[in-house]
């Protein structure tokens, strides 16, 4: 996978060909036989200050992208690398000293807190752990992130189940920055809250960035909220990268047709303005058995033969845009004859293979059969 070329930016976070697959089955030797690749080879790269959008429909590998960044999975091939270090081979001990750097905002605020603490106590807790400040300031430490996240003083003594679901996630935005993190993983904060309260939430996210210097993954399925919030978006579908570019040039004009797809069903706020709404058919293959090729392809209406059979390259269609499509390769464009010569030989053997399952199978039962009556011709 190609990535992102230059070298006089600072990069606070690198993610080169990631990799997370989940087992399904295995065999009587504890081997998987299949995987889910819930996240199969994912570049990108995120400045200091800036904030990169990971969108895609439900199941295409958004949280698992997150979680795995921030080793909460183990990563299964590629790395990540941290301001200039290679985290995907710490130790947990090790990983435990970066983790008040690298903070994570959970989707669902009534779940993610404990009903048993304060609010006090939640927000102090990884504080006293890593010993972020000194005992003695540990409540005026906590006071001053919750007045930045919106908390008034009164709010330290009370518990979860008084507060609204606004009020609480500011709460667990609060947590997660006692800490003085540098990135933040945002695992769709905003998706359980009311649209007015969305707002307010966005604001002080991008409020907290300027204050603080914040660095943002943010992971949403809300297109609006995208726009506004991020520099960058990656567009995800069944753990692939489908396209990567900024906010402005993506939205001005999205290259691969799934992101094409997407982006018709952003509202515009004009009554007069006719939507060109593109109606994606059919359902999400299951990622454990995905299609041959693009996996995009069951559902694309510009589906070429090629896409059914060959994996699309990742390229840069135009500066720092880069997409995984056919149609922007421009070898295979000027010598499609050659790559359907390929197809062709790649449907042959697809079609061979078949014959040779379906045979097996007939001649299980006609197996079985001999099998019973040399054991029977034994007796």
């Amino acid at each position: 996978m190609m990535e992102n070329n230059s070298t006089d930016k600072k990069y606070v976070l690198e993610v080169n060909h990631l990799k997370k697959y989940f087992p399904l089955n295995k065999n009587f030797f504890g081997k998987p036989r299949m995987y889910l690749r819930a996240v199969d080879d994912v570049s990108f790269k995120l400045e200091a200050g800036k904030t990169i959008g990971v969108v895609g429909e439900s199941g295409c590998g958004k949280t698992t992208l997150g979680r795995t960044i921030l080793k909460l999975y183990d990563i299964d091939g590629g790395n990540v690398i941290y301001n200039g270090r290679d985290i995907s081979e710490v130790s947990k001990k090790e990983m435990r000293k970066l983790r008040t750097e690298i903070q994570l905002i959970f989707q669902d605020p009534y779940s993610s807190l404990p009903p048993r603490m304060t609010v006090g106590a939640i927000i102090s807790e990884a504080v006293k752990v890593h010993h972020i400040v000194p005992k003695e300031e540990v409540s005026n430490h906590v006071h001053k992130i919750m007045k930045m996240c919106g908390l008034q003083p009164q709010y330290y003594d009370r518990y979860p189940h008084e507060f609204s679901g606004g009020q609480r996630q500011r709460i667990c935005i609060a947590r997660a920055l006692a800490v003085n993190p540098k990135l933040v993983i945002c695992d769709e904060p905003v998706s359980a809250l009311d649209v007015s309260i969305q707002a307010q939430i966005i604001n002080l996210l991008k409020q907290l960035q300027n204050e603080m210097g914040l660095t943002y993954v943010f992971i949403s399925h809300d297109l609006s909220v995208v726009k506004y919030i991020t520099d960058d978006i990656l567009v995800m579908y069944l753990g692939n990268v489908m396209e990567l570019g900024s906010t402005d040039d993506i939205f001005a004009e999205p290259l691969h047709p799934y992101t094409k797809a997407l982006f018709s069903a952003v509202p515009v706020p004009n009554p007069d303005v006719k939507m060109n709404r593109i109606i994606l058919q059919g359902d999400i293959p299951s990622p454990a058995n995905p299609p041959k090729g693009c996996k995009f392809h069951t559902r694309c209406n510009e589906c070429m033969r090629v896409c059914k059979f060959l994996e699309p390259k990742y390229l840069e269609a135009r500066e720092n845009h880069f997409v995984a499509c056919h149609k922007y390769n421009k070898d295979m464009m000027e010598n499609m004859a050659k790559y359907e010569a390929e197809c062709d030989e790649i449907e042959a053997k697809m079609k061979a293979e078949a014959e040779e399952k379906a045979l097996k199978e007939a001649k299980k039962p006609i197996n079985v059969i001999k099998a019973k009556f040399k054991k029977h011709e034994k007796k």
